[in-house]
Order: C-alpha cells, then sequence, then structure tokens
C-alpha cells in the first residue's frame, strides 16, 4: 500500500513541500529511502524502527521504499523521522490518510521523543503560502511555531501524541507556552569607559545610521571595550527585522529551547582564524555564516589586519548588495546580511605609530605592509574612521561620571524614529547607511553651504563616487540626532571629518 505524507524543507531560509512517499511490498525484508537524502536523512530508517518498537507500534514486514520527492532537492537532516514514521503507520493502515493540508517533522529518539529541529521558523512562517494549515512540530520549537500566523502549529513531544491525534483518540498535542524565566546578566555599558569622548560621538552616530565604522588605536586604549559596548545603544528590533534575524539563527540551529523571536540585536565576533565558508556562510552542509548571523545587528572583527586579505575581501558584495550568494556544485542559496562592520586595529605591527610617550620600533616598510593588509576598496566601505588615543590618567581618575548607554540610546532610537518614517513605504530600508543612491538627492538635502564645503573636501579628499554617497548618509545621521530636516554645514564638517584619518595612515 502507498501512503503520502506532507513534511517541509529548507533552500537557504526558503521553505519548499517535501512529500514523503512510503510504500511496502512483499519480499525480503528491507528498507530503502531514495530522493536525494543525506547521510542524517539515510540513518533515519534505525531511528525510525527502533522508536516504532519502543513505542509498540506495528513495524512493516517486507521491501519498504521511502521517496522524499522533490528528488531533485536535497534533503538535510533528521527532521525527516516523524513523517517516515507516520508514513509506514498510514501505509499499513494502522492509521488514517493525512490530508495534504498537514504536515509533519521533528527528529525521534529510539524510545520515540519528539526532538528539536533546526530551521523551524522560517518553515511555519512560510507553510501557509505552500498551501499547508497545519504543522506537527517538536515541543521544544514550540515557541517558533507560535510566531506563525495562518497555520495550526501542534508542538508534540512524543510520538504517541501524534499518533493518538491522527487516529482520533486524542485531543492536539499541545505543550504550555511559557516565556523564559527573566534571568539578571551583566550589560556592557559605555559609561564603564572613561575618556574617549569622540569615539564615543563616532559610535553613536554609527549606530544612528547604520554605519560601518573602522577604529584605529594602540594597545590597550579601548578600542574592543568599546565596539563590545555598541549593542547596548542600539535600538530595538522591530518585529519585521526580529523575524528576519531569529529566522536566521533558526536555520542555524542557534536558538535556544523555548526561544522564540530574537528580542536583542546580534553581536557577532569570529576570531581571525575563521574560514570563508564560515563568515560568508556555505559548507558540506550549507548553513548561513557570520556575516547572516549578524544580520540587522553587528560583525565585530578585532586585529582586522590579522584576517586572511580573501576573507576581509569576500565581505566587499555582502557589504554592497545586503545579501550573500552561496554557489556550489549541489545548490545556490541567498542570505540576507544586512549587518554593521565593526573593525578594530593597530596603527602598526608594534601598535604604538603616534603614541604621545611610547616609540614606535618599526620601520616605514612594516608599517605600510600591515596598513596594507587592508585595501583601499574596503576601507571606502567603511563609513566612519575613527583614532583611538591612549587614555590618560586624569581621564582615567575623573570623578564627573561619564554618560551611561541607555543615555545615548535615547538619542538614537530618536533618530532611528525620524527613519522609519522617512523611509515609511520602502521596503528593506531601515536606516541612513541603506539609502541607495536613486534616493540620495530626495532623501539628503544639502544646504547651499553645505553642498560648497562637501565640493571643496571632495576634491581634497580625492574622494571616490562611493565614498561621496558615504559621507552624505553619514551626515544626514548626523543631522538626524539634531532633529534638523535638512544637512548644514556643521553636519557635513562632521561627516567630512571621519572620512580624513585615512590620510594620516594610508597615504604615507
Amino acid at each position: 500500500m502507498l501512503a503520502t505524507i506532507k513534511s517541509l524543507g529548507l533552500s537557504g531560509i526558503d521553505p519548499f513541500v517535501v512529500t514523503v512517499e512510503a510504500d511496502i511490498a512483499r519480499g525480503l525484508p528491507s528498507f530503502e529511502i531514495v530522493g536525494l537524502p543525506d547521510a542524517a536523512v539515510k540513518e533515519s530508517r534505525d531511528r525510525v524502527r527502533a522508536a516504532m518498537k519502543n513505542c509498540g507500534l506495528p513495524y512493516p514486514e517486507g521491501r519498504v521504499v521511502v521517496n522524499l520527492a522533490p528528488a531533485g532537492m536535497r534533503k538535510l537532516g533528521p527532521i525527516y523521522d516523524l513523517p517516515i514514521l507516520i508514513a509506514l503507520l498510514v501505509a499499513q493502515g494502522s492509521l488514517p490518510p493525512v490530508p495534504h493540508h498537514v504536515a509533519l517533522l521533528g527528529e525521534l529518539s529510539l524510545g520515540g521523543d519528539i526532538r528539536p529541529a533546526a530551521g523551524v521558523l522560517p518553515m511555519v512562517l512560510g507553510a501557509p503560502d505552500l498551501g499547508l494549515r497545519q504543522v506537527y512540530i517538536p515541543a521544544e520549537n514550540a515557541a517558533e511555531g507560535a510566531v506563525a500566523r495562518g497555520v495550526d502549529t501542534l508542538p508534540a513531544a512524543k510520538v504517541d501524541q501524534v499518533v493518538a491525534h491522527l487516529s482520533g483518540r486524542g485531543s492536539a498535542p499541545s505543550v504550555p507556552l511559557t516565556p523564559p524565566a527573566a534571568t539578571e546578566h551583566y550589560r556592557p555599558d559605555f559609561a564603564e569607559v572613561r575618556g574617549q569622548r569622540e569615539a564615543k560621538r563616532a559610535l553613536e552616530v554609527a549606530a544612528a545610521g547604520g554605519h560601518n565604522l573602522l577604529l584605529i588605536g594602540p594597545p590597550g586604549s579601548g578600542k574592543s571595550m568599546l565596539a563590545k559596548r555598541l549593542p547596548s545603544i542600539l535600538p530595538d528590533l522591530s518585529f519585521e527585522e526580529a523575524v528576519e534575524t531569529t529566522k536566521l539563527h533558526s536555520v542555524a540551529g542557534l536558538l535556544k529551547a523555548g526561544e522564540g523571536l530574537m528580542t536583542e540585536r546580534p553581536f557577532r565576533a569570529p576570531f581571525h582564524s575563521i574560514s570563508a565558508a564560515g563568515l560568508t556562510g556555505g559548507g558540506v552542509h550549507p548553513r548561513p555564516g557570520e556575516v547572516s548571523l549578524a544580520h540587522h545587528g553587528v560583525l565585530f572583527l578585532d586585529e582586522l589586519p590579522e584576517f586572511p586579505r580573501a576573507i576581509m575581501e569576500g565581505l566587499r558584495q555582502p557589504l554592497e548588495d545586503g545579501v550573500v550568494t552561496v554557489a556550489r556544485v549541489g545548490y545556490r542559496l541567498t542570505y540576507p546580511c544586512n549587518f554593521m562592520l565593526i573593525g578594530a586595529m593597530n596603527p602598526c605591527p608594534c601598535g604604538f605609530f603616534g603614541h604621545p610617550t611610547k616609540a614606535c620600533t618599526c620601520s616605514q616598510s612594516a608599517i605600510s605592509r600591515y596598513l596594507g593588509r587592508v585595501s583601499g576598496p574596503l576601507l571606502d566601505r567603511m563609513d566612519i574612521h575613527i583614532e583611538v588615543p591612549p587614555v590618560n590618567y586624569d581621564q582615567l581618575t575623573e570623578a564627573a561620571a561619564p554618560e551611561t548607554s541607555a543615555d545615548i540610546r535615547r538619542r538614537v532610537t530618536a533618530a532611528r524614529k525620524i527613519q522609519s518614517a522617512r523611509f515609511a513605504g520602502s521596503p528593506g530600508i531601515y536606516h541612513n547607511a541603506a539609502i541607495p543612491p536613486a534616493r540620495l538627492r530626495q532623501w539628503c538635502p544639502l544646504t547651499p553651504a553645505a553642498d560648497r564645503m562637501l565640493r571643496a573636501a571632495f576634491a581634497r579628499m580625492g574622494l571616490s563616487a562611493r565614498g561621496y554617497d558615504r559621507v552624505v548618509k553619514v551626515a544626514r545621521t548626523v543631522a538626524d540626532l539634531e532633529g534638523s530636516p535638512v544637512i548644514d554645514v556643521p553636519h557635513v564638517a562632521e561627516a567630512v571629518q571621519y572620512r580624513s584619518l585615512d590620510r594620516k595612515y594610508w597615504s604615507r
């Protein structure tokens, strides 16, 4: 007898329907799974067999063939255990046929427990568009399923619950959805950073407009400390941003049990030994890379010149397009990656070039080679370049309390609200850094005096067309922080200042 059950798969973060077909025929006992399964899917036959026997469910005798259609799409992971088991029961006549608008997914333990799966959120969000109205999901993914609209998600902890409900002998499987208990944990605050007034202002501007930023300074000046406190001044995720971000973390399997939508913007800080696939995505079992896991958040690259040149150059296209495409022989996937890039580096190999009290021991050629590891095109994509000087004793011991992250965050949030109103009706644009060139004149009007200043700076600094666009966008953010509808001379002056630091180092 032939049985057909619906399940779901993912191509990147886009779901597609997987039809699980089970056929039981006479012959020597065997169990074959076809339809381009990976190793984890092939191992389903052993998990399904053990789960059925340990749950007291009849295991079919004879030749069993399970097909996962469409056969041309690779099936990844153990999430097809549950639909395969149900398909076998239907094929034996132990369960009535399952309606075509119902889908099942979940990994099985040998004892029949349904284990959590990666990628549940994008699957259930896309289920209504695929003609599915009901999806059985693992109980530990219930918080993800609760986000979906237009589809009935049924979280189940054991196979017995699903079998009882499908046979009409039990109520719909469910688990109570309780919010996670609030836990106190340390949150880095700008109030802990002494001095560095200019660097804090640059980070405030970057946070308000979603701009990329490069911190340059000697060891111990506080570059990493400043960067790690950037999330504390970023505005809350909007619902749309939270859904997009959570989908990527769900696909990567990084959501904790019971966690629904993410509430904090991601902060990713990979080590410089990371591979290209780890940064941009891909691999044997494709998954989002660090640039996508930082979507709507921050990607922090400490000791930027220590990253391989190929890794740094791989950031150029994602920074420009806001998406990354992973193309391999067997697949082609696209992941969103709208993130803020924060880089930190020393000015030379020893770290003390330009230090007010310590002498630099590097030769001019060594300094040039070190700075040359960061290419011009990548520097051109950094909207703000700021120097982080060493902090002196008086700054460390001053009695006045530094401004807190909460104070800065209020200004940043107010500026982002102005931008939200400006970009209403323009999907995909959340902040000034994402303004397309075609809308620059409309959204970034300059006063005549500001235009003259920018013209002079363009000629003096030799800005590229991209550099010009980014200066205007930063000036737009500075104006938003002041509540100004137009860009004036002080706004342009501050934005130009943030692009002038490269002349001190890279023009040598």
